[in-house]
Order: structure tokens, then C-alpha cells, then sequence
């Protein structure tokens, strides 16, 4: 494969990637908004099963070589640290 067609899968990968998380923050963001408890189970397996799934997503973008393990662990990182914060803000209400 050149080198432009790679770097053009790689942008690609990372930008479904972002969407893929930016999915799961508005599903959290939908879970909250009606009622559901951030204790409440349902809750939480959304959120692990999303995470998880999304993991697993970067895992295999970065086996096929589309995205550097550091910038997966990132993505992750970022998504985490925007749903703890919605997390707060929502037992601060």
C-alpha cells in the first residue's frame, strides 16, 4: 500500500474512532438527563460494555497499524476523563 492511501486509513480510523466515543458520551449524557443514576446498574453496563467495545475497536486499528498505541490509550483517556466529569456534575445537582 503507498504511503498516501495509509495515512488516508489512518485518518479515517481515528476519525471513527473519535465518533465512536463521541457516541458513547452522548448515550451517558442521554442516560442522565432521564433519570437514570450513575449507581444504577444499567448505567454502568452501558458504560462498561461501551468502553469496553471501544477499546477493543482501538486495539485492532492499532494492530492493523492505523493508529499509534499512544494515541489510542489518548482517545480512551479523553472519553474517561469527559464521563467522570459528567459523572460530578450530575451528583452535584
Amino acid at each position: 500500500m503507498d504511503t498516501k492511501s495509509q495515512q488516508l486509513y489512518q485518518q479515517k480510523a481515528v476519525e471513527l474512532l473519535k465518533a465512536d466515543g463521541e457516541k458513547i458520551a452522548k448515550l451517558i449524557k442521554v442516560q442522565m438527563n432521564h433519570l437514570t443514576l450513575p449507581q444504577c446498574p444499567l448505567y454502568e453496563e452501558v458504560l462498561d460494555t461501551q468502553m469496553f467495545g471501544l477499546s477493543k475497536e482501538i486495539d485492532f486499528a492499532v494492530k492493523l497499524g492505523l493508529m499509534e498505541r499512544e494515541e489510542g490509550k489518548t482517545l480512551l483517556s479523553t472519553l474517561e476523563k469527559e464521563l467522570s466529569l459528567m459523572h460530578d456534575a450530575y451528583t452535584k445537582k
